[in-house]
């Protein structure tokens, strides 16, 4: 058996090695490495494949967030409702441009914000939601949209880890999560579905306006060269990562596609475990399993955590310490939030390798693991 990792980027590039290493090689023969036509043909074809009229690659996922939230000219002390319950970049961004960030809770079962918390948090101070696609899963987008709508906020979708996932209505139309609100951010870091062989990013948007800011704010507040006219940033894709990402994104589909088999599998293999909380399949999205995190009801999940390791099995817990109990926070909150849900998911969840090269005898020595720990706790 091979081993086994959280992600397995190595092995998914030996099967796409000799499309990856011609793309780069085109690129180091090119010598066009900021700013070269691979980028800008990269972001076609992402626009494409997202039905989004403006796709702005940039040099990371939190650069996405941070150029985001500029681009709709907050003001400090503005505050932005965001989930506790994510990875500390959706909220990083907010405290870094001196906003407030408003935590709210979670569903419990498929982990992204709540409707109900967020209308509840909504003061005269509100300025914009961030609602994270948290592990591949589609938050309620319709609710939070009309949520904003009522209110003139703006929504700044967070699909780090949901790239390739489908939003769907209740008409069955389908949207590429990213694409429903005001601007949507990504990241093309490795381990991500479409993810880079480095550091990567992009902003999605509808709105010819916000687009011509976001491309001015990622480049110095720049649209002419030495003529700056908004205070921005230095936020590119290089051109090596776009032509492997554009390597990539025609087997993104084919990619999530393998997530969500390995996540059947893991679903089969723990359905007679009173002790787990498999991941909750919504009706309104298609996971596409960034992660695929149990929870562990038993209070059983720090040792299960031990117990696989020395199986050498790996793991994750994503995330240990929410936002709302970060220490950076602390200037920003007059209290500490109460969000229960938050803090127990926080005590439960616990997450396995997946990713697209899992094969069927990973999978059930995984599997064969997890539940081992419960059997002798029986």
């Amino acid at each position: 058996m091979r081993p086994l990792q959280m992600v397995d980027t190595k092995t998914q590039y030996l099967h796409i090695k000799e499309e990856v290493d011609k793309a780069v090689s085109e690129v180091m023969d090119s010598a066009a490495y900021i700013n070269g036509p691979a980028v800008g043909q990269f972001a076609e074809q992402l626009a494409s494949y997202l039905s989004v009229k403006h796709v702005i690659p940039c040099a990371n996922g939190t650069d996405a967030l941070q150029i985001a939230l500029m681009a709709l000219d907050l003001q400090p002390g503005d505050e932005v409702i965001t989930p506790s319950f994510t990875y500390i970049a959706t909220t990083e961004v907010i405290a870094l441009l001196r906003l407030k960030p408003v935590f709210v809770e979670v569903d419990p079962f498929h982990f992204c914000m709540d409707p109900v918390a967020l209308e509840r948090a909504i003061t005269p101070r509100t300025r914009a939601i961030v609602p994270v696609h948290l592990y591949g899963q589609a938050a309620p987008l319709k609710e939070i949209l009309d949520i904003a709508s009522r209110h003139g906020i703006a929504v700044v979708e967070d699909n780090a880890q949901a790239i390739g996932c489908d939003y769907i209505f209740e008409d069955g139309q389908k949207k590429k999560t990213g694409t429903l609100g005001t601007i949507g951010c990504t990241s093309f870091y490795p381990s991500k579905n479409l993810g880079a062989f480095g550091d990567g990013g992009a902003l999605f948007t509808n709105d010819d306006v916000l687009a011509s800011r976001i491309r001015m704010i990622a480049n110095h507040g720049q649209s002419k060269r030495y003529y700056h006219d908004v205070v921005g940033c230095n936020s590119r894709l290089d051109t090596m990562q776009a032509a492997i990402l554009s390597v990539k994104l025609t087997r993104l589909d084919q990619y999530n596609a393998a997530r969500r088999q390995a996540a059947g599998f893991y679903d089969q293999a723990f359905a007679g475990c009173s002790s787990l909380l498999t991941p909750r399949r919504v009706n309104h999205g298609t996971h596409v399993f960034h992660q695929y995190t149990l929870r562990v009801t038993n209070g059983q999940r720090d040792a299960l955590a031990t117990f696989l390791t020395n199986r050498q099995i790996p793991s994750m817990i994503y995330y240990p310490v929410p936002g709302h109990r970060q220490k950076m926070f602390d200037s920003f909150l007059t209290t500490t939030p109460d969000l229960p849900i938050t803090d127990l998911l926080t005590e439960q969840v616990i997450s396995l390798p997946i990713h697209t090269e899992l094969d069927t005898e990973q999978l059930s020595f995984i599997a064969s693991g997890v539940l081992d720990f419960f059997k002798t706790r029986a």
